[in-house]
């Protein structure tokens, strides 16, 4: 009797165990990427050449991660890896102070730039009430995604606890501010578009006009999110060849691979 009892017990504790270890959480984003790597992505971030030299440090990032739990943890191990690699990817592109014989080549050069250099509007859309532009405001490209019109700088500032009609600047003076932004349109769906997160952890689920469009799963659907308008539906386009040149290289820093299709070329824009 006493060793059926203690059978007992023993299952249950086993049972227990193994529900504990299912529930338990990924380890935080910053265990996956580390200062050091981190820095070996962004070689030249803080050269002198860098416009937002010194902006954009590592525990900002992991700051503002901490706002957004589902990001770089959805999912298995690769799958993680690969969307933080999509994430750092994009906003290197967005930020690019890379040309062809940079050193280290092109791609590690991410993080120039804080904001738009020579905008060529106030990109204020007049048209929107619902987020009215603000007298004298400036909704220039800001921050690493390059946040731009008064649309997502209201919404944003909304999430994220900042007026952003009000006080767009302070996406480019604040760089927990920045990433944050950066992170709420990652993670951010806005119908008819899916959230780039849904893409990069297979949670997308294409309707019937996304399936007519050839608006596919993949690192290129997310291109096509963050600016298809004017980059998908090109063959060889060299904007997202750069996209994808960044996500190629960080890719293979983390030792995952990249997913299927990269580009956006056959893909009509939302």
């Amino acid at each position: 009797m006493a060793s059926s009892v203690l059978l007992t017990l023993l299952f249950i504790s086993s049972i227990a165990f193994g529900a504990e270890a299912r529930a338990k959480p990924n380890k935080p984003i910053s265990s996956l990427i580390t200062k050091t790597l981190f820095d070996t992505f962004f070689l030249h971030k803080d050269d002198t050449a860098c416009p937002a030299k010194d902006f954009y440090p590592y525990h900002s990032f992991i700051i503002a991660s901490e706002s957004f739990p589902a990001f770089g943890n959805t999912g298995c191990l690769a799958t993680r890896k690969r969307e933080i690699a999509a994430f750092l990817a994009q906003i290197s592109h967005e930020t690019t102070g890379g040309w062809p014989t940079a050193p280290d080549g092109p791609f590690a050069w991410g993080l120039c730039f804080k904001e738009e250099i020579n905008p060529q509007s106030n990109y204020c859309d007049s048209t929107n009430t619902q987020w009215p532009c603000y007298p004298g405001k400036s909704y220039k490209g800001r921050g690493p995604i390059q946040l731009s019109w008064n649309y997502n700088y209201g919404p944003a500032g909304k999430a994220l606890g900042f007026d952003g009609l009000k006080k767009p600047e302070i996406v480019a003076n604040n760089s927990v501010i920045a990433f944050k932004t950066a992170l709420w349109f990652w993670m951010t769906e806005r119908k008819p578009k899916p959230s780039c997160h849904d893409v990069m952890v297979g949670k997308y689920v294409p309707t019937e006009a996304d399936l007519s469009a050839n608006r596919t799963a993949g690192y290129g659907l997310v291109t096509n999110i963050i600016n298809g308008g004017l980059e998908c539906g090109i063959p060889n386009d060299a904007r997202v060849n750069d996209r994808i040149g960044f996500f190629e290289r960080y890719t293979k820093l983390f030792k995952v691979d990249t997913g299927p299709n990269l580009d956006c070329a056959t893909q009509t824009p939302f």
